[in-house]
């Protein structure tokens, strides 16, 4: 089977769209994930099978009452993703300075975009279905990571440096 990993967008927020992680791997699970383990409350997972996106989220909407958003990566695309940080020595000196939005399709490149919102530290880079932002003062007042989303053109999902590693050594975990 193969390995892969989930990444849900906007759960356990500010109290809404609440899913508690032993629901979710239920949820994985009645789809037929095997080995699953969650990182973390805000959606994330790793396990083996062939689950889909859209599996998830109708599975998630049955058992909790909504439906988020939901990315189903092979351990693949999700290591070719990790590989190409631009970021290294950011990522490495602090992990939450560099944040991986993983896209759902091909993002454009909102370079114009990027220079008028991003402050003096900040940089974006944008490759295959993902953009990498680098912000080392944060993301809570950031307004170019406020806008990314749209600015990229495609639904997308972020996640700080420190979650992607975690995430990856799960899947070396897994085998």
């Amino acid at each position: 089977m193969t390995a892969r990993v989930l990444l849900l967008r906007g759960i356990n927020v500010g109290g809404r769209n609440s899913l508690p992680m032993s629901d979710l791997r239920t949820v994985l699970e009645d789809l037929g994930a095997r080995d699953v383990a969650t990182y973390i409350q805000s959606g994330n997972a790793v396990f083996r099978g062939d689950v889909s996106s859209d599996a998830v989220t109708v599975g998630i909407e049955a058992r909790a009452g909504f439906r988020p958003q939901a990315l189903v990566l092979t351990a693949a695309a999700f290591r070719a993703v990790a590989d190409a940080n631009p970021y290294p020595d950011a990522a490495a000196a602090d992990g939450k300075a560099v944040h991986v939005f993983f896209c759902d399709g091909a993002p454009r490149d909102p370079d114009g975009a990027t220079r008028a919102l991003a402050t003096e530290t900040e940089d974006v880079t944008v490759t295959g279905n993902a953009a990498y932002l680098l912000a080392p003062e944060g993301i809570g007042r950031s307004k170019l990571a406020a806008r990314l989303e749209r600015l990229l053109g495609v639904p997308a999902t972020a996640r700080n440096w420190k979650t992607v590693t975690a995430l990856a050594g799960m899947l070396d975990a897994l085998g």
